[in-house]
């Protein structure tokens, strides 16, 4: 009857009017896909490291490949940067396993980058000895010397097969959360430190996340211990709860389906056990499980379906406190929102943190490939973590405005996967095994030592800090295995062990 009534609608020359539904279905079968204006990259794989500087990590591969503004053994700096008789101590190679942790405060960060508490000059990166030397022990050779290529051989190989960027740095000269914000939404909300209060409330910003989801594209987080994407107060809303996964076996069963979504972030095991080991790169964990986890990743993504449409963005979320001799941009770096850091520094985000490994991986990405500085969009932007979503933007089309005017500064790289016009077919299906640095095992018993505010009793303080109260829903949660100390959830224990700074005071909570 429908057929009929439609048949004498057109006889009598009257248009029919169809429901609302169907219009809507026409309208986006007729719309071209979104992904068509990104060119072959349909899945982005998003990596961050924990707390090294590029020539600690990928200073020595200049070796390898010239071209690469890594370091030849002639990079220095003084003992006493206002005493030119106190010596130099020269950068070297043969890292090994370092405890403990480098000072990598926001206060300790600029006394690295000018040599002074003075943040008005020029970034001389000559203060990394003094201020090492100030927390006693070893620490100076811990921070004064790199990995040597075979050390890190699975970084060897994925420099030598696909790109690496020797100008890209942290987003602000501070520590492990403020910069892991500005990753996924261009800004750190006014966050100078780690502070246990706000990382419990979560921070309010957009995320890419929002609007790759508002785009009808889909991510997903592939996590080990707790997500610190949660940190983002949006992404513990339950419409977002089934697009996180367990680390084991979910990643890999989704690489090997073809299923994994448009932007995957995969998440280290951040707590180091003897039965369990960190892979995340941390200081004092072992880089070797590191590498582990890299090769892992690597791998599994090159046996996948989907491998010629994937891009790997490997970094690290700021240095640790280790020497680099690249200066840090400290002018036309553009506040990300106008909020200004907490008392006593009053931060204004107007200059960048200390340069972290990068390294770029697809097989649309030429062979030995260094990238230096972007092009563009203004003569002052550079390569830093907000240049992740703003490539996002550009490969997916998103049509949402950039999160902030951080990430509408910083460079993309989208431009290095449009040389070639077919995939690479001789990407290597496997990864060198890493060298172990670590001889020993995870130090349980270990206490980190106090924040820089307290450096003169620095050496001989150590402090107990109050754990943090993030909240996680049940089904995100990985299965606990208790701590060998106390018997508690690992979760509480292990990450209360970690803690060292609060928003500038000792006791805070501290990840990173």
């Amino acid at each position: 009857m429908a057929a009929v009534r439609l048949r004498r609608m057109c006889s009598a020359g009257r248009r029919p009017r169809l429901p609302a539904a169907v219009l809507l279905v026409l309208v986006l079968l007729a719309a071209p896909p979104c992904l068509q204006a990104g060119g072959p990259i349909k899945t982005v794989v998003v990596v961050v490291m924990e707390n090294r500087s590029f020539d600690h990590m990928l200073g020595w591969m200049k070796r390898l490949n010239p071209e690469i503004d890594g370091v030849t053994g002639g990079e220095w700096n003084p003992v006493n940067t206002t005493d030119p008789a106190a010596g130099r101590v020269y950068f070297g190679e043969g890292a090994q396993y370092v405890d403990p942790d480098p000072g990598h405060s926001f206060q300790e960060i600029r006394q690295q980058i000018f040599g002074s508490d003075d943040a008005s000059g020029p970034a001389r990166m000559d203060g990394f000895v003094q201020q090492a030397r100030s927390l006693g022990g070893n620490m100076t050779d811990a921070v004064m010397h790199g990995f040597a290529p075979d050390s890190v051989a699975v970084y060897r190989e994925l420099v030598a097969q696909f790109a690496v960027c020797d100008r890209w740095f942290a987003s602000v000269p501070s520590s492990t959360q403020p910069n892991r914000l500005f990753v996924h939404s261009g800004t750190s909300g006014g966050a100078t430190s780690n502070n246990p209060q706000l990382l419990a409330e979560g921070y309010p910003q957009q995320t890419i996340f929002d609007n790759i989801h508002d785009a009808g594209l889909s991510f997903g987080v592939y996590f080990q211990d707790v997500p610190a994407v949660l940190f983002y107060r949006n992404l513990r809303k339950l419409k977002y709860l089934l697009d996180f996964h367990p680390f084991h076996p979910t990643f890999r069963d989704h690489a090997r389906r073809g299923s994994l979504p448009n932007y995957a972030v995969i998440e280290q095991h951040y707590l180091d056990s003897k039965l369990d080991p960190a892979n995340d790169d941390h200081p004092s964990h072992d880089v070797y499980q590191g590498q582990m986890f890299v090769k892992d990743i690597y791998e599994t993504l090159r046996a996948s379906p989907q491998w010629n449409q994937t891009l790997m963005v490997l970094t690290y979320d700021e240095h640790g406190g280790f020497f680099d001799h690249v200066p840090t941009p400290v002018h036309g770096v553009p506040s990300p929102d106008g909020i200004v850091g907490p008392p006593p520094y009053n931060f204004t985000f107007d200059r960048l943190g200390v340069r972290v490994p990068a390294i770029l991986i697809s097989p649309w990405i030429e062979k030995g490939t260094v990238i230096h500085g972007p092009n563009g969009p203004t003569p002052t932007s550079q390569y830093e973590h907000s240049s992740i979503p703003a490539t996002v933007k550009k490969l997916f089309d998103l049509p949402q405005d950039f999160l902030t005017k951080r990430d509408a500064w910083a460079g993309t790289f989208e431009s290095i996967l449009q040389t070639r016009t077919e995939p690479r077919t001789d990407c290597p299906e496997q990864l060198p095994m890493p060298t172990r640095i670590r001889q020993t095992e995870a130090n349980e018993e270990a206490k980190l030592r106090a924040p820089a505010a307290h450096a003169a009793t620095a050496a001989t303080r150590t402090v107990e800090p109050t754990p943090l109260p993030l909240p996680v829903p049940p089904l995100l949660r990985a299965p606990p295995s208790p701590c060998r100390r106390c018997r508690c959830p690992r979760l509480h224990c292990c990450a209360r062990r970690r803690g060292r700074e609060g928003e500038g005071g000792a006791g805070g909570w501290r990840w990173g």
